[in-house]
């Protein structure tokens, strides 16, 4: 395959996010210019994301992040070789912003389009980063409402070796952070109060942590929290709440950790990719870190800006399926969306 330049648009949830990246022979994609807007400020006085909210927003803001994209790069509009958008999992009104505006910079250069798996993106995203993996890898993706363990063995050759079975981490610290009277986005603001609390002042349980499995459960510990938490509406204390917000990170954490080195052992491989906004919690980098050198394992993240929701790991996404030969992006602009969507249901490697 020759040079490819590809235009990725994000617009899941609540952020837009654009970017390029060059994709040449089999090495990695290069990303060559991204642009992110947050609409964290706008939900935050709802208390959580806003879907109508959210999908005016991404019409306001995805084609000047376009065009701040392309003069970054130093990239004229009809360079672009195919244009990638997120087609879901996610809310159906903001993808169909992404989707659209895709499928209509297609339809006006007669360049092919591709919808890529919101997920896949996330898992693929480490590859952008100064210190890329190397397959085959065992992978924990903590994005949102997903917790997933994976053996990945290259680009669509995924299996599936546990999953959450009602709440996911990324939801255990919203929930929770919502529980303390923290605001929104929960989970960075749990984080930042576990900073002066004792991660040992509270007992709070680890759901299957022993169950011999690679599944999660968090929903019987966002109860426990509840249950501490309105004991102390009577007397609230800020040193209380710090040690139960320290307390409630260590127990996910814990449970990210011991799972993921099970996955490893069961596996026999020494190489774990942590990918997804969970992935930026510096308590589980840490302990990661620590857990997986002992037993000299590599762990790679993705760059702590990429965490989050982003246009480039949908560029890198459409780009690295092209240069696997899995899936032909298509010049039929008659576009949908998939709000819910599997990741086994994608199209994978034989």
């Amino acid at each position: 395959m020759s040079s490819l330049l590809v235009l990725g648009i994000e617009s899941s949830c609540d952020e837009t996010g654009v970017a390029l990246v060059r994709a040449e022979g089999e090495g990695v994609p290069t990303l060559l210019a991204h642009a992110l807007h947050t609409q964290v400020a706008m939900h935050a006085d709802y208390g959580g994301v806003v879907p109508e909210l959210a999908s005016r927003d991404h019409i306001r803001r995805v084609i000047p992040l376009a065009n701040e994209v392309l003069a970054q790069s130093g990239t004229a509009l009809e360079a672009i070789d195919m244009v990638a958008f997120t087609r879901g999992p996610g809310l159906a009104g903001a993808l169909l912003v992404g989707a659209g505006l895709a499928c209509a910079l297609g339809a006006a250069l007669d360049k092919p389009v591709l919808g890529v798996h919101h997920l896949e993106g996330h898992l693929l995203s480490p590859f952008l980063s100064a210190d890329p993996p190397e397959f085959p890898f065992i992978a924990l993706l903590v994005s949102g409402g997903h917790t997933q363990l994976m053996r990945v063995d290259g680009v669509g050759r995924y299996e599936l070796l546990g999953e959450t079975i009602d709440d996911a981490a990324g939801e255990a610290f919203d929930k929770s952070a919502k529980l303390l009277g923290l605001g929104y986005p929960g989970g960075p603001a749990l984080a930042r109060l576990a900073e002066f609390g004792d991660p040992e002042g509270f007992k709070l349980p680890r759901p299957l942590l022993h169950s011999g499995n690679l599944d999660f459960s968090f929903a019987g510990l966002k109860t426990a929290v509840l249950t501490h938490a309105k004991r102390m509406e009577s007397a609230p204390c800020d040193q209380q709440r710090a040690d139960l917000a320290a307390s409630t990170q260590a127990a996910i954490v814990e449970v990210l950790v011991k799972k993921s080195l099970n996955a490893l052992k069961n596996s026999g491989l020494k190489r774990l990719v942590v990918a997804g906004g969970v992935g930026a919690n510096a308590r589980l980098r840490d302990d990661l870190n620590a857990a997986c050198a002992a037993r000299g394992v590599r762990v790679h993240y993705p760059e702590l800006h990429l965490c989050t929701d982003n246009g480039a790991m949908i560029a890198l996404a459409g780009a690295m399926r092209m240069q696997a030969g899995i899936e032909a992006p298509s010049r039929q602009y008659a576009f949908d969306v998939k709000p819910r969507w599997p990741l086994d249901q994608l199209p994978l490697a034989a």
